[in-house]
């Protein structure tokens, strides 16, 4: 029912920009300007599918302080499916193949927190704000 993959290229890369555009800059204000950046070309994306249906993206990059795992996105129709959870696993399991031994974090919105936590990540410092959403660093410990 659920499938993940690397969305490269193509058809798969439009559809999980536009999944971002719906979550991100539809749903939650971001400004289109700050979701999309000069690290589009170099990321590596995700798009999911549920049945068949593009919904859920993702994408990590090679970071100064590790690997920052990004923009991870669920359609509001299709959250509470574990769709989440089966982008994060591929995104990690890809991330330790291709940057072993590399510190893994993100910058988790405050509803995200306790999904981020399930799922091997501890909060580190203080709530910070970034496009007026609040937002905890959070980083990998296995």
């Amino acid at each position: 029912m659920i499938e993940v993959k690397r969305a490269a290229t193509g058809q798969d890369l439009q559809a999980a920009f536009a999944i971002r555009e719906k979550v991100f800059v539809q749903e939650q204000q971001v400004p289109r300007e700050a979701e999309y950046d000069a690290h589009e070309p170099t990321a590596k994306h995700y798009l999911a599918t549920y049945k068949g249906v593009p919904c859920g993206a993702a994408r990590w990059r090679k970071t100064d302080a590790g690997v920052k795992l990004e923009r991870f996105a669920v359609l509001p129709e299709f959250r509470n499916k574990s769709i989440g959870a089966e982008v994060l696993q591929l995104v990690l399991q890809d991330v330790q193949a291709e940057q072993p031994g590399q510190q893994i974090y993100l910058h988790a919105q405050l509803p995200a927190v306790n999904f981020y936590k399930r799922h091997g990540f501890v909060a580190e410092g203080d709530m910070f704000t970034e496009c007026d959403i609040q937002h905890y660093k959070m980083i990998y410990k296995g």
